[in-house]
């Protein structure tokens, strides 16, 4: 991956840097202390995340995930007008849309990868990606976001003195940024589709 490629390069990069600076201990110390802190991090995000998980679980079983899914449903089947009434990959996309609107991103990811899964079984072209794959790409990596939990919970973490401030501000932007992307897809196989490259 080109990101394992980076952080290496920066990597081996600082420790030659260190080395011919004479700065290797703080290197050392620096490596010690972020590991520490990086633990502390992520027990203190434990407990967060399961208050949240637990939160969406009750939505889930209180039958309020399935009432947001059926609100959902008119809007989806609109944008994906080649999903068969029905399909799965249908079910797949709501849960995903769903799970991102709470902010669980962990949890979105497995439908997700359902949802891409079904859609591939919908593609007549195996090597390329159908219009529905592509709508719903740029819809997750821009989701609507009612209530960002993650994002929450490291501010709780960090010693926020207010990390539901951003909520407001998350929704507008990830509103704003939903409605370009689905413009900008709309308009891009608009354009292909006249030139007969779709």
């Amino acid at each position: 991956m080109l990101i394992n490629r980076v952080f290496g390069f920066l990597v081996i990069i600082s420790i030659i840097i260190a080395i011919f600076t004479g700065k290797v201990s703080v290197i050392s110390v620096e490596a010690v202390t972020a590991a520490g802190e990086g633990v502390k991090k992520v027990f203190g995000l434990i407990g967060i995340l399961t208050l949240w998980l637990g939160v969406a679980k009750i939505a889930e079983r209180s039958g309020l995930l399935k009432i947001i899914t059926g609100v959902l449903h008119p809007l989806v089947g609109w944008l994906f007008p080649t999903i068969p009434k029905g399909h799965p990959a249908m079910g797949a996309i709501l849960m995903n849309l769903t799970a991102n609107m709470f902010g669980f991103g962990s949890a979105a990811t497995p439908f997700g990868l359902k949802a891409m899964e079904e859609l591939q079984r919908l593609n007549r072209n195996r090597y390329s990606a159908s219009e529905a794959m592509c709508t719903f790409l740029v819809i997750n990596a821009t989701s609507i976001t009612f209530m960002p939990s993650t994002i929450i919970a490291l501010r709780i973490n960090a010693g926020s003195a207010n990390p539901m401030e951003i909520v407001g501000t998350t929704f507008f932007a990830s509103c704003v940024s939903t409605c370009v992307a689905i413009t900008a897809d709309y308009c891009c196989r608009v354009y292909y589709r006249r030139r007969g490259r779709i």
